[in-house]
C-alpha cells in the first residue's frame, strides 16, 4: 500500500553520458516544471522485469521552469529500472511524479559538510550549488571508485573551487569521517548520501562526537549492503507463506507478489513503514536501511523489507507486528 502522488507525462529532451556508468536525462514535463528545492526527487515509471514499477531519482542542479535533470547509474545486475532508463533516447515519452523532498536542506546552520559517495552525488549537487553563493562555510567531500566516475565534477569545481575534496578508492584514498566532523563548529550540519558503508562511517563518527542527531541528514539509494546479494528463504508462519527472495528482487517485492499485504512507502530504507519483526535468523541479516538504530540492527529483531536482505540462510518473520511498530515509530508514538 503505497502513498500515491500526482504523475505527469514528460518528454526526454536530452541525454548525455557524464561518466562511463552515469547518464544524465533532461526531462521536459507537459505544462512546464514545478518548483522544487535542493534534495528533491521524482518517481519515474519504468519497465522492470517486464512490469511497470517506479524508481526514485534525485533532481540535479538548479531548478528552472521547463525541465528536470536526473542522473541514472547503470546497474546491469539490478532489477531492470536503470537498463530501461538507459534505453531511452531524446523524444521518448515517460511518466513521473511531481517533485517530492524527503532530504530537505536547511539554511540556518553556521557551517555545512556535504558528503557523497558514487551516484549519491545527485541530490548533493543541488545543495552544493545552493550553498556555494551564500555567506556560510561549506565543504563537499566526494568519494568515487575511480576518477572517471566523478559525475558532475566540473560543475562542482566551478561552484566550490577548493571547497571540493575528492577521495578516489583506486588511489587508496578514504573519507576520514572523524577528521572532517571534528573540524566542524558545534552547530554545523552534515548532509550525506551514498552507499551503506559510507553512511555507517559518518553516523558512527557523528555519534562519537556527541553532536545532536538532528543535525545529521542522510539519504541512501538502498541497493548497497555489506554483502553481495544472494537468494534467501523467508517463512511467515502466521500466513502459511514460504518464499525464496531471488538476487534481483527485494524482500518487499517478493512478499507482495506472494499476496502478503505489507505497508510501505519510500522503498529506500528511510521511513520504516515496511519494517517486519524477525522471529528467527539462520545466517546474517544484511541491514541496508538508515531507519533502524545501531542497537536495533545488532539485536536483529527487525528488518526493513524494502532494502535489507539475508545471506547464508533465511528468516522467519512475524509480519503484522513489525509493520504496525514501524508505522507507530514513524509517527512518533514509540521510540
Amino acid at each position: 500500500m503505497r502513498a500515491k502522488g500526482d504523475f505527469v507525462e514528460a518528454i526526454v529532451r536530452e541525454v548525455r553520458d557524464v561518466t562511463p556508468t552515469v547518464r544524465e536525462f533532461l526531462l521536459a514535463p507537459a505544462g512546464g516544471a514545478a518548483p522544487w528545492s535542493p534534495g528533491s526527487h521524482v518517481d519515474v515509471v519504468v519497465q522492470a522485469d517486464g512490469r511497470a514499477a517506479t524508481r526514485s531519482y534525485s533532481l540535479v542542479g538548479r531548478a528552472d521552469r521547463e525541465t528536470y535533470r536526473i542522473g541514472v547509474k547503470l546497474a546491469p545486475e539490478g532489477r531492470g529500472g536503470s537498463r530501461y532508463m538507459w534505453s531511452l533516447v531524446p523524444g521518448a515519452r515517460i511518466t513521473h511524479s511531481l517533485p517530492k523532498n524527503l532530504f530537505e536542506l536547511s539554511y540556518g546552520a553556521s557551517a555545512y559538510l556535504l558528503v557523497a559517495g558514487g551516484i549519491g552525488i545527485t541530490p548533493i549537487v543541488s545543495m552544493a550549488l545552493a550553498l556555494a553563493g551564500r555567506d556560510v562555510p561549506v565543504r563537499l567531500v566526494y568519494a568515487a571508485r575511480e576518477e572517471a566516475e566523478l559525475a558532475f565534477h566540473d560543475e562542482l569545481v566551478a561552484a566550490l573551487g577548493q571547497r571540493l575534496a575528492t577521495r578516489i578508492d583506486a588511489r587508496g584514498e578514504r573519507v576520514d569521517a572523524d577528521a572532517y566532523i571534528g573540524s566542524l563548529p558545534p552547530d554545523a550540519e552534515v548532509y550525506v548520501c551514498g552507499p551503506i558503508g559510507l553512511l555507517d562511517a559518518i553516523r558512527s563518527a557523528w555519534t562519537a562526537s556527541g553532536r545532536p542527531m538532528t543535525a545529521l541528514r542522510y539519504e541512501t539509494f538502498g541497493n548497497t549492503g555489506h554483502f553481495a546479494p544472494e537468494p534467501f528463504w523467508v517463512k511467515l508462519p502466521r500466513h502459511g507463506v514460504e518464499v525464496t527472495v531471488p538476487t534481483d528482487a527485494t524482500l518487499l517485492d517478493t512478499l507482495l507478489a506472494a499476496g502478503v499485504d505489507v505497508l510501505y512507502d519510500c522503498r529506500r530504507g528511510e521511513c520504516g513503514l515496511c519494517a517486519l519483526d524477525v522471529m528467527k535468523v539462520e545466517g546474517i541479516i544484511d541491514h541496508r536501511d538508515v531507519f533502524l538504530s545501531e542497537r536495533e540492527r545488532a539485536e536483529g529483531h527487525r528488518i526493513c523489507s524494502c532494502v535489507s536482505r539475508a545471506v547464508r540462510g533465511g528468516l522467519v518473520l512475524g509480519h503484522r507486528l513489525g509493520a504496525v511498530f514501524g508505522s507507530l515509530k514513524l509517527l512518533g508514538f514509540v521510540e
